[in-house]
């Protein structure tokens, strides 16, 4: 969960223009891809919006590789798709609890950020004014 957790953060500091709203369209149709996967259908219906189709398929690339990675090592214990299915619910559930509702909210956003405070990759850019 803090792995995908933090590569939605990272994905969104390289992303500045992404909102809550973004993350939680991303994560809910991704959810809804493992629901279908873990029924034994494979059905696919990434976000329409470009932001959050970008985070969608990113999340998905990062799933895989987590799933090859555990095919090559022949872990016995792998990811099932029913267990992604509820790190996502669970992940927007936490979204919406996190966010206020307002179409430029950033407070999910931030709260992910604030659980990896040592991550370089995730540090605000330095204010540029100069207080004397």
């Amino acid at each position: 969960m803090a792995a995908l957790a933090f590569s939605i953060a990272k994905f969104c500091a390289a992303q500045p223009s992404a909102v809550d709203s973004d993350v939680l369209a991303a994560l809910q149709a991704l959810a809804q891809t493992y629901k279908t996967l873990s029924s034994g259908l494979i059905y696919e219906k990434p976000p329409q919006s470009p932001l959050p189709q970008e985070l969608y398929a990113a999340l998905v690339a990062f799933l895989d590789e987590i799933k090859k990675q555990q095919a090559e090592s022949a872990s016995s214990d792998s990811f099932k798709d029913t267990e992604v299915f509820y790190l996502l619910v669970f992940l927007c559930r936490m979204g919406l609890l996190r966010t206020n509702g307002r179409p430029r909210s950033r407070l999910f956003i931030e709260f992910l950020r604030g659980q990896f405070p040592e991550a370089p990759k995730l540090k605000r850019e330095e204010s540029r004014i100069i207080v004397p």
